[in-house]
């Protein structure tokens, strides 16, 4: 990830994998006009690693982060209060004026059957357009355009189940097999005390997915966040591999994230 930044810029970092996952050889790699600088970790209330950067000097900024993930991982904790948080409105998901939508998509279907009805729903619905949307973008607006990247697929899926009664909440992902290779949003429905990675894109396999940070929307996600001064992005390459093999997808089947 490659920047230029205004001397006494703040960023807020959501690369690293989650605090869950079992990992070695992990590094971040910060050189701001040629020099070393040290993140802050920090856990946020929804349980991300958050790395900040105070005070930035002035010049180029190159931010490099490597890890290697172990094969097994625990399941994602099921919090007491994640089944309220998680039918809420927010920022990017406008649940409470769906509806109408969500009685036509779901029916009288509950549980994984509705789970199963909004991805085919979304899935069928959207086209898959890269650039057609912008961060103003929610669920409003590409339910009204019927196209968009992943992160709009990722609140239009979650503000259906949110609006169907199953908690969602949207997840930032590192995907194998996406192309071209990216950062990846998608969603986890919380289903029989069991959170389920969904993806109506269908794009990677959800088997060789990696949790990076999980939140309401896509504003708790975001890779990089600038706090204060001014960021002239430049560029960032994503590179994930499988190992040995990239899984196949089961579209029918129960997949936890790792």
């Amino acid at each position: 990830m490659t920047a230029v930044v205004e001397a006494g810029t703040d960023l807020a970092l959501l690369v690293a994998v989650d605090a869950y996952v079992p990992s070695s050889g992990e590094s971040l790699r910060v050189l701001a006009d040629g020099r070393a600088v040290e993140a802050d970790e920090q856990i946020t209330p929804r349980g991300n690693r958050m790395h900040l950067l105070h005070d930035l000097p002035g010049g180029e900024l190159s931010i490099q982060y490597s890890v290697h993930v172990e094969a097994d991982a625990p399941a994602a904790p099921v919090q007491p209060t994640d089944e309220v948080t998680y039918l809420l409105p927010s920022r990017y998901c406008e649940v409470d004026e769906f509806a109408q939508v969500v009685a036509d998509v779901v029916g009288t279907a509950s549980g994984r059957e509705a789970v199963g009805r909004v991805v085919d729903w979304v899935s069928g619905h959207l086209s898959y357009v890269p650039g057609s949307s912008t961060v103003q973008d929610s669920a409003r607006s590409t339910f009204g355009s019927r196209q968009g990247v992943c992160r709009d697929y990722a609140h239009l899926t979650a503000t259906l189940l949110r609006a169907a009664g199953v908690p969602a909440r949207c997840v930032s992902v590192f995907a194998p097999g996406l192309s071209p290779m990216d950062f990846h949003l998608v969603v986890e429905a919380l289903v029989d005390g069991m959170w389920e990675v969904v993806d109506a894109t269908h794009l990677a396999p959800r088997e060789s997915m990696v949790r990076i940070a999980s939140g309401l929307d896509a504003a708790d996600t975001a890779f990089m966040t600038t706090l204060r001064g001014d960021v002239d992005f430049r560029g960032l390459q994503v590179v994930a591999i499988a190992q040995p093999d990239l899984p196949g997808e089961d579209p029918g089947a129960r997949v936890e994230l790792r």
